[in-house]
């Protein structure tokens, strides 16, 4: 072989070498920066972005629009819709299988019977009970003895109503026997009742009656007469979104979520 074609073939192995090392710096660059894009989309927001369906409690319907208002501004791309009813019956449409990412309930026990569908619970925030009544107390009522008076129409919750248990709770504890006119499957149809004189009073959680301020009075229950009542939050097994599912959850807990519950009348948990 002669030199010539020696020297040609060893300036040809340096130029190949030479055009290879840029080559390879820009895929390394273009790799980071994919990873860095990624990461942005994951993190910038604070949670993985998607569609939540969270069921819950009656009694959060007017705080959770809010909070949820609050959290989809923290995290753009994430889109929270509430599905609200009595805690047992979200119990019962988890159960069935219903398509959702979280669970609130307003009683532990209701949470509990659904360990086997849910990740491990976290209480949010408590609660505590009111007699509501129609606007300016027209029947004067002053205490839970009171709404023992045959004459006085009273409305309560069904007895598998979390709030409806605690009512009944707190009306043996007094031995005040009560015959109400109906009985609800919602503590929101119970300040209903009340709201639209259909009832002259109500067993029904503070926070409710605060938002109907215009339409209903509150009689205060002595903490040593009331129950309390928590708020468990928890991811669905089923859920398809379990990490969007779990950071929602988790901001629950947060001090900017505490402020909105707290500002609405709810109890530190």
């Amino acid at each position: 072989m002669s030199l010539r074609l020696t020297r040609r073939r060893a300036a040809a192995a340096v130029l190949t070498a030479a055009l290879l090392v840029p080559l390879a710096a820009c895929g390394n660059d273009d790799k980071k920066g994919a990873d860095s894009s990624a990461e942005a989309t994951s993190s910038a927001s604070g949670a993985p972005k998607a569609d939540l369906t969270v069921l819950a409690a009656s009694s959060l319907t007017d705080v959770f629009k809010e909070a949820g208002a609050a959290y989809e501004k923290a995290n753009p791309g994430t889109k929270v819709t509430f599905s609200f009813a009595g805690s047992q019956e979200l119990a019962a449409q988890v159960k069935q299988g219903a398509p959702a990412d979280a669970l609130v309930t307003a009683d532990t026990k209701t949470m509990d019977g659904l360990s086997g569908d849910t990740g491990k619970p976290t209480v949010i925030a408590k609660n505590r009970l009111v007699i509501a009544t129609g606007e300016g107390n027209p029947e004067k009522v002053e205490n839970l003895k009171d709404l023992a008076d045959p004459k006085l129409k009273v409305v309560q919750a069904a007895p598998e109503v979390p709030v409806g248990r605690y009512s009944q709770q707190i009306l043996d504890a007094q031995k005040i026997e009560v015959k109400p006119v109906s009985q609800e499957p919602n503590v929101r149809a119970v300040l209903s009742k009340v709201e639209l004189g259909e009832a002259d009073a109500g067993l029904v959680y503070k926070t409710d009656a605060a938002t109907a301020t215009d339409k209903v009075d509150a009689i205060e229950i002595p903490d040593t007469e009331n129950a309390i009542a928590s708020y468990p939050a928890a991811t669905l097994k089923a859920s398809e979104h379990s990490e969007a599912a779990a950071a929602f959850v988790a901001w629950l807990s947060t001090p900017e979520a505490q402020k909105i519950l707290q500002g609405a009348g709810f109890q530190q948990p």
